[in-house]
């Protein structure tokens, strides 16, 4: 597939317009209208097995011809799902790459550009920790219905430097379903057939706002993982309100010493022991809520998003999302960051 085709004709001409027409109808609706119709599909399962199994029992239809019809069914019902899944969203995973777009320059990184940015990023969630309030734990608190309701603001002002970051989409939404989606080890999630961002309620505060931002990333036509990943940062670092610029500068830390502790671990136990008491809080209060939902479910659940995601295009799969540090330090080679660390050195 040509990427310079899709993002001419599709990311950037069909949808937009497909994108946003689905948005002003889930829009205003209190509710996800996504979970809505995913419990009503699973009902509508439901309800054909029992009456195939009614019919299996009073002999109008056998075992054979029930299978059968079911596969034919099955067959289809994919076979329409995928084609629609493709024209309302599926297509953005062959655009042209995020890097490409903003002119970054994300080739031969090197562990001298990643310390230096995970320096920063330390140093910069140090001083925005000191202002946020805590809860009775000393974890960041924020209010999580305000955040849905003010998330746009971010890419508002985004869309300033990036016009195709812009545009009037659903508002995102709060699930019902959110015990469940922990369980699967799921933040949130984008449903392309309703044009919303779907957030689980109940994961720690720190990163909530940045994982609103995530899911809107992907609602705005950014497929890609670590490109959603990036973007969040962005938007969250151009919203107004201080506990936003937190949770995506600390969403950009989380990945940027992911990827040094795999280069370096000595190094990062060093910056490590920078981390203010607050974020360190922070950071404890991500893992210990996660490790409670650790299992057999998760595991299984995890396995299938890195399948969806090498299907689509994505060869590393769900470890894709940490390579939002390419385009961190790309950025800081823009602004020209990288070339006053090659002078210090």
């Amino acid at each position: 597939m040509c990427p310079d085709l899709v993002e001419k004709c599709y990311s950037q001409g069909l949808y937009p317009l497909l994108g946003q027409a689905l948005g002003y109808l889930s829009h205003w609706m209190p509710f996800s209208l996504a979970e809505l119709l995913v419990l009503l599909v699973i009902l509508g399962l439901l309800l054909g097995l029992i009456k195939q199994g009614i019919n299996i029992k009073v002999g109008t239809l056998s075992l054979q011809s029930a299978l059968k019809k079911g596969a034919l069914l099955l067959l289809m019902s994919f076979s329409l799902g995928y084609f629609l899944f493709l024209l309302v969203w599926g297509f953005n995973y062959y655009r042209l790459p995020l890097s490409e777009l903003m002119g970054l320059d994300t080739t031969q990184i090197r562990a001298e550009e990643l310390e230096s940015l995970c320096l920063q990023l330390i140093q910069e969630s140090n001083e925005m920790r000191m202002v946020l309030p805590e809860d009775s734990e000393g974890v960041v608190m924020g209010d999580k219905a305000e955040v849905l309701g003010r998330a746009g603001e971010g890419y508002t002002e985004l869309a300033g430097i990036y016009e195709q970051l812009g545009g009037n989409y659903a508002k995102p939404k709060a699930l019902i379903m959110s015990e469940l989606l922990s369980y699967l080890a799921i933040s949130g999630i984008y449903f392309p057939f309703t044009g919303e961002a779907n957030l689980n309620m109940g994961i720690p505060d720190p990163l909530f706002p940045a994982t609103v931002a995530h899911e809107m990333a992907h609602q705005r036509g950014f497929a890609r993982e670590d490109e959603a990943n990036y973007i969040a940062y962005l938007s969250c670092r151009q919203h107004p309100d201080p506990y936003h610029q937190y949770s995506g500068t600390l969403l950009a830390l989380l990945n940027a010493m992911n990827a040094l502790a795999r280069l370096d671990y000595e190094q990062y136990q060093d910056l490590h022991s920078g981390y203010a008491a607050g974020v360190q809080r922070d950071f404890v209060a991500i893992s210990e809520y996660w490790q409670q939902y650790q299992g057999p479910v998760s595991r299984t659940s995890a396995r299938v998003n890195d399948a969806y995601l090498q299907f689509n295009g994505q060869e590393e799969g769900i470890n894709s999302y940490g390579r939002m540090l390419d385009l961190l330090i790309g950025e800081r080679r823009l602004s020209g960051q990288s070339a006053l660390l090659e002078d210090e050195e």
